[in-house]
């Protein structure tokens, strides 16, 4: 395992795609929850209002994840980039200082626009090293993720609770916007095979021909997908239900080190996945995922659900990286930009659905019911997705089969 980390750590495209990753996505986890605060306490909204901005501003990315993933597969990172970059400067230096109806429309513009940071990344990670390590480097860069994920927004409540949130807010959207320029002056590849232009300072930018969606988007994309957005799902849903459950614990200052517990599980399991000489299916990690986040409804305290959760988080990181692993080999490279959009946007789409389906279950049964709800929805979807895929993967075996005993009785008549 320590070798094939030596292995990739050791290629210089590859540390630099991840120290870039950890810093375009730190803006983007701590700009919600602090947009979240905003709202409540500097508008005075209450948190359904709260909870629809982000909404919005959620249908807006997953609306834009194909289209912006589209464009960067024809037009090359650099060109992508600069409309993000001005769109998002121009609407963040507005919104934090206006009222609620147009902050949520001026969220929602830039959510559209958005820097398809989380793309890009992946697509530079793939690039970065030969296929036979690709699921390794995935799994590294899926520890970069939980690192954002763990220090972002700690440090935006932080400085939430010392500064204005409306400047906070400002802050944090114009270091996204400097992570985009950053992107923009490093130009990544992003693309292991793709031809080469150089552009007025002599820097090489990257051209792709257009392919045909119809080429790659069939069935065994878009199971991966729905594999990707019911893993999504769940940790959407047990997200809210962790919040639940310590506030009636009578413990809602656990939250904090609880979450960074169940992230520091989910860290643990991608380092392992990682790690591994072969791969697993994604539907089989999330059934995995599923019934390791039923228990943590037994909890009776924080400590037993800062434990349950590690557990449950060892299956995170290990099944997201799989679900991207999976659709970057079932579509050309060349088609990978809007790949990658669509399962961003099947993932947006299930963490924007588990938060609310874990939510009517906590509101109608108890906290423990959110963690159940979930974990059967996604144990359903996993058993469903499995057998499909297991019984194409027979008849693919089973054609390839046919077809050597054919070429074999061939070579025996000639």
């Amino acid at each position: 395992m320590l070798h094939r980390y030596r292995r990739v750590l050791a290629l210089p495209a590859l540390r630099r795609a991840l120290v870039l990753g950890f810093l375009v996505r730190l803006p983007v986890f701590t700009g919600g929850i602090v947009l979240t605060l905003h709202v409540v306490s500097a508008l005075d909204r209450s948190y359904g209002a709260a909870g629809l901005v982000s909404a919005a501003a959620t249908v807006a990315i997953a609306v834009s994840g194909p289209w912006r993933g589209r464009l960067l597969d024809r037009m090359g990172l650099r060109r992508v980039v600069v409309p993000s970059i001005v769109v998002a400067a121009a609407c963040w230096s507005v919104a934090p200082f206006v009222s609620y109806w147009p902050l949520l429309v001026l969220a929602s513009l830039a959510g559209l626009f958005v820097i398809p940071a989380f793309s890009i990344i992946r697509q530079a990670i793939i690039a970065a090293v030969p296929e036979s390590d690709r699921r390794t480097a995935i799994s590294l860069d899926s520890v970069a993720v939980e690192l954002s994920f763990m220090v972002g927004p700690a440090l935006g409540v932080w400085a939430a609770t010392v500064w204005p949130t409306s400047w906070v807010l400002f802050a944090i959207q114009m270091l996204g916007v400097a992570a985009g320029i950053l992107l923009w002056v490093v130009n990544p590849v992003i693309r292991e095979e793709a031809a080469r232009e150089v552009d007025d300072q002599g820097v090489p930018v990257e051209t792709a021909s257009a392919v045909r969606r119809s080429a790659w988007f069939r069935p065994p994309f878009v199971a991966v997908c729905l594999s990707a957005f019911a893993a999504t799902l769940v940790l959407g849903g047990s997200d809210i239900s962790f919040v639940a459950a310590l506030r009636d614990f009578g413990t809602p200052a656990s939250i904090g080190w609880v979450l960074a517990v169940w992230g520091l599980g989910s860290l643990v399991g991608g380092l392992v996945y990682g790690g591994l000489h072969r791969s697993v299916s994604a539907f089989w990690l999330l059934g995995g995922l599923a019934v390791v986040t039923a228990p943590m409804a037994l909890a009776s305290g924080a400590p037993s659900l800062a434990v349950l959760g590690f557990v449950a988080g060892l299956f995170c990181a290990p099944t997201i990286t799989a679900t991207v692993d999976q659709a970057s080999r079932v579509v050309p490279a060349d088609a990978r930009g809007e790949a990658m959009g669509w399962h961003g946007s099947f993932m947006t789409a299930g963490s924007a659905l588990g938060a609310p389906l874990a939510g009517v279950a906590i509101d109608h049964v108890a906290w423990g019911a959110g963690f159940v709800v979930v974990a059967v929805a996604g144990l359903l979807l996993a058993l469903v997705g499995a057998a499909a895929t297991s019984g194409r993967a027979r008849r693919h075996r089973a054609h390839r089969a046919q077809r050597s005993e054919d070429r074999a009785r061939a070579a025996a008549t000639v």
